[in-house]
């Protein structure tokens, strides 16, 4: 079995799945406006992010001799079953894990549910507004959770003002995209049909940012792009797509306390001579949860599409390979992120490893490098740009550098 003890070795970890975190909604993004289903690319993503638990359970959970305290992946795998088989005479099968079990499919079941609701918001906000609302919510929610459940492990003088950073920079996002709407509203003119129908400054700013990743920023570029994308945006509801990102926010914020107490036992839960769940044996569970429940709700959506997709089914799902590379991608770089948090956060605190939920400061960069975001825009708004990046880094580096060792 194979652990992180090291501080540094756990901030390493956290500084890679940010980067891994950050950068996986892209490739959803890029498939869907590519005209790929968004139930074929979540059915992908799930089934390698799973793929990517087993890979750490079945290597780094495997590593070494099993320790009583804490057994290896295969051993711990087998004692869940002592719920519903009492009366076998194993002594691993009568230790009773399953209520840590059920949190962290729990868990899983969260995370899921998240990245559903933030793969929709995506279409109809884009992928700034989208970031920026989830992230807040889940660093505000998820932390303040995690460091009392850690038993205030992480230093409070450093990791609150770094929230409170995370906060300011959430601001300065929302200003720098509204100026930035007002350059593109400048740059397109009337006749955009983002802009004829909505009058309303704040709704032009959601509005604009349905091409937050089209580098070319020209009216008949947009209508290139609605006729091929997946999801019809236009004439949308843009509250919808706000409502979908809070919700996304929500689940974040719960997904990291609860694998947290799967791991953790907080509430003592399990008999004292039961081994808690080990990061890797957690990792599996929740990602099980996350992949049954990913392929059962979109398997639905390919015969009872929303939002006015076409119908699908499984064959055709099968059968379709365009767009799939980018959702294996996503799901990889997804799962792997996951893993190198939950592994950073067992060693220096869960509340630290929340530093991975500033998302924006990695997506608004590939923005920009990738895509040509900002191309084009004002003073004022590259000035809000710059600030917003260098306060989302500094509550990075606050957030991390509470981290303690457990």
């Amino acid at each position: 079995m194979y652990f992180v003890t090291d501080r540094g070795w756990a901030i390493l970890l956290m500084l890679c799945s940010l980067w891994c975190l950050g950068t996986w909604p892209i490739f959803f993004n890029i498939a869907e406006r590519r005209g790929r289903l968004p139930q074929h690319t979540y059915i992908d993503y799930a089934i390698s992010t799973f793929a990517v638990a087993v890979i750490f359970a079945l290597t780094l959970g495997q590593i070494g001799d099993s320790d009583p305290s804490a057994p290896n992946f295969i051993q711990q795998l087998s004692q869940v079953y002592g719920s519903f088989f009492p009366g076998m005479n194993s002594k691993d099968v009568r230790q009773d894990n399953l209520p840590c079990v059920l949190i962290a499919m729990a868990g899983g079941i969260a995370l899921c549910l998240g990245n559903i609701c933030m793969q929709y918001s995506l279409v109809f906000v884009g992928i700034s507004i989208t970031e920026v609302i989830s992230a807040s919510l889940a660093v505000i929610f998820g932390t303040t959770a995690n460091y009392y459940l850690d038993n205030c492990l992480n230093s409070a003088r450093v990791l609150f003002p770094g929230v409170g950073c995370f906060v300011i920079a959430v601001l300065l996002g929302s200003f720098c995209h509204a100026s930035n709407a007002n350059d593109r509203t400048a740059r397109l003119g009337p006749s955009n049909p983002r802009c004829e129908a909505e009058q309303d400054l704040h709704t032009n700013l959601l509005k604009s940012s349905l091409v937050d990743l089209i580098a070319t920023e020209t009216s008949s570029s947009f209508m290139d792009l609605e006729e091929q994308r997946a999801v019809k945006v236009r004439d949308s509801s843009v509250m919808f797509g706000l409502l979908l990102a809070f919700i996304t926010g929500t689940c974040y914020g719960f997904f990291s306390p609860l694998f947290n107490i799967a791991t953790n036992d907080q509430f003592h839960l399990l008999d004292p001579q039961v081994p808690h769940l080990v990061i890797y044996t957690s990792f599996f569970y929740f990602s099980t949860a996350f992949l049954v429940l990913g392929v059962l709700i979109n398997v639905y959506l390919l015969y009872y599409p929303v939002l006015g997709l076409p119908k699908s089914s499984l064959w055709a799902y099968l059968s379709d390979w365009k767009g799939r590379e980018l959702a294996i991608l996503a799901g990889l770089v997804c799962g792997f992120g996951n893993g190198f948090q939950f592994m950073g956060g067992q060693a220096a605190g869960y509340a630290a490893a929340d530093a991975v939920q500033a998302l924006p400061l990695v997506g608004t960069l590939w923005g920009v490098l990738l895509f040509g975001e900002y191309r084009g825009s004002s003073h004022r708004t590259l000035a809000l740009l710059v600030s917003m990046l260098v306060m989302f880094s500094v509550a990075v580096a606050l957030l991390i550098a509470s981290a303690r060792e457990r």
